[in-house]
């Protein structure tokens, strides 16, 4: 492979395209205000299909993000339905979530009762028994952020669950679940790769995104 990615730096990129972009990022994230003012400045056609959604996806991620999963869920099923039926791996993520809701709230109790009608069916696959079990864990501390299972509770867990959840939402509906410019960054990222394999210590130097980011 004799291509350089650098002699393409002065190739000009259309404008329609980058705020296809733009729009697909906006969109995807559900910033619906940022979007209305984003076609108002371009002049860039209503993606109507996309902004029916929109405010129902908001809802539902945050419910989810907020670790109020049983909300998420409810809206989840009305928006998408037999979406979680069929994704058992979303559908678990989520209520575990609501499980260590009440763990935090040291409604040991109540979470046991959870546990048992709602998480323990999953125990039937060999896959979930180890989370499971991490889950279950958390009951034996008083300060469950305290325990070696913290990331569980953490806010971090949360978001991935709920980004997660809004990916899988969009496929549902036949839209695409990575907006187009993390599909960019993903492209460019393994290009760079193999022109590094490719040149070796005669290519370009090794691609770093952050590094990237910052030229």
């Amino acid at each position: 492979m004799d291509v350089d990615p650098r002699q393409y730096e002065h190739i000009e990129v259309n404008d329609n395209d980058i705020h296809n972009i733009v729009m697909s990022y906006l969109v995807h994230n559900c910033f619906k205000e940022t979007v209305e003012s984003f076609i108002a400045c371009t002049g860039m056609k209503q993606p109507s299909d996309y902004l029916e959604d929109m405010e129902k996806r908001k809802r539902i991620f945050q419910f989810a993000l907020e670790g109020n999963a049983l909300k998420a869920i409810e809206l989840t099923e009305q928006l998408a339905t037999n979406l979680l039926e069929k994704n058992k791996d979303l559908h678990f993520d989520l209520l575990s979530l609501h499980f260590v809701e009440l763990v935090c709230s040291r409604k040991c109790t109540e979470a046991l009762e959870f546990a048992r009608m709602k998480l323990s069916p999953f125990g039937k696959e060999q896959k979930y028994v180890e989370k499971l079990e991490d889950f279950m864990a958390l009951l034996a501390y008083e300060e469950p952020e305290k325990s070696p299972m913290f990331h569980l509770i953490s806010l971090e867990h949360r978001r991935l669950v709920a980004e997660s959840l809004n990916r899988a939402i969009l496929a549902h509906a036949n839209h695409p679940s990575y907006t187009a410019m993390e599909r960019l960054i993903q492209q460019t990222t393994l290009v760079r790769q193999c022109l590094n394999q490719e040149h070796a210590k005669d290519g370009p130097p090794p691609f770093s995104l952050k590094d990237f980011l910052k030229s």
